[in-house]
């Protein structure tokens, strides 16, 4: 009976917990339930009936917003872009982490304060002379010359959280791998990448959030329709189509379902590298 009453009273106390946790969520999913359900309407019935549920459900608005929105070749551009992006940051972010956290480099610390103040600033501060420079090295409308920009962007928060990683991993794993004759790029990779694995998922999925859904850079620097990303290519179907809400809110769907699906996926292991700060126990 004290166990029952115990328990009762410590449901009690969380109620306002689980109320505001409750609100939040119908917050964050409304949106999302709105934008499927216009998306299965008919231009007709999405614009007398936005916010409720269709009246007939228009499987038809997928495959037409695939084809409208040209999504069979903008996906694979944003495909590269991720991935190439996502490897680049955590090759050479991860190698500059283990520099500044394990080699003792001279101004180490100043550079990481360089770091974290770099990821505070806004890109458009170096957009236009970035854009004249890229253009004489002839680097626009290129998908290599947009990602190394996205490496330049995505590198300082990757290099700081990786290296909050690697500070915390003792010493001795690493000396032990050199008496075994290891070089410090085999440290590196053997060792400390293994030890870190979950800071270096959490900047996978941080940067190709971020690749995925960035719009100002890829418009600027790939004008080619061929070359155009899923973003890029959502924004000129939506100005196209303003009037077929099904449409729009189809193509919607479509582009931020993989990374719904991704994020699911890896939700446990994101949350951790975002909170751990070193090994556990």
């Amino acid at each position: 009976m004290g166990n029952l009453k115990t328990f009762l009273r410590r449901k009690t106390y969380l109620l306002p917990n689980y109320i505001v946790i409750c609100l939040l969520l119908v917050f964050a999913l409304y949106p999302l339930v709105v934008m499927a359900s216009n998306s299965l309407k008919s231009p007709s019935d999405a614009g007398s009936n936005l916010l409720g549920f269709p009246r007939k459900l228009i499987w038809e608005n997928y495959p037409n917003a695939w084809e409208a929105g040209d999504f069979v070749h903008t996906v694979p551009n944003s495909l590269i872009l991720v991935a190439g992006t996502t490897l680049g940051v955590m090759l050479f972010g991860g190698m500059a982490a283990y520099s500044i956290a394990k080699l003792k480099l001279p101004g180490a610390d100043l550079l990481t304060l360089f770091l974290l103040i770099s990821s505070s600033l806004p890109v458009q501060l170096f957009l236009v002379p970035l854009f004249f420079l890229w253009r004489h090295l002839g680097l626009v409308n290129n998908l290599f010359g947009l990602i190394i920009i996205y490496i330049a962007v995505q590198s300082p928060f990757s290099i700081f959280l990786l290296r909050s990683y690697m500070v915390q991993i003792p010493a001795d794993f690493e000396d032990a791998a050199r008496v075994d004759g290891a070089d410090e790029l085999a440290v590196f990779m053997r060792v400390v990448v293994p030890l870190t694995w979950p800071a270096f998922l959490t900047v996978g999925l941080v940067v190709g959030l971020n690749v995925w859904n960035e719009f100002l850079l890829a418009t600027v620097f790939l004008t080619d329709q061929k070359l155009y990303t899923v973003v890029t290519s959502y924004y000129n179907f939506s100005s196209m189509y303003f009037t077929d809400w099904g449409q729009i809110s189809a193509s919607a769907i479509m582009m931020i379902t993989p990374l719904m699906i991704l994020f699911l996926l890896l939700q446990r292991r994101f949350i951790e590298g975002l909170t751990q700060g070193g090994l556990k126990g």
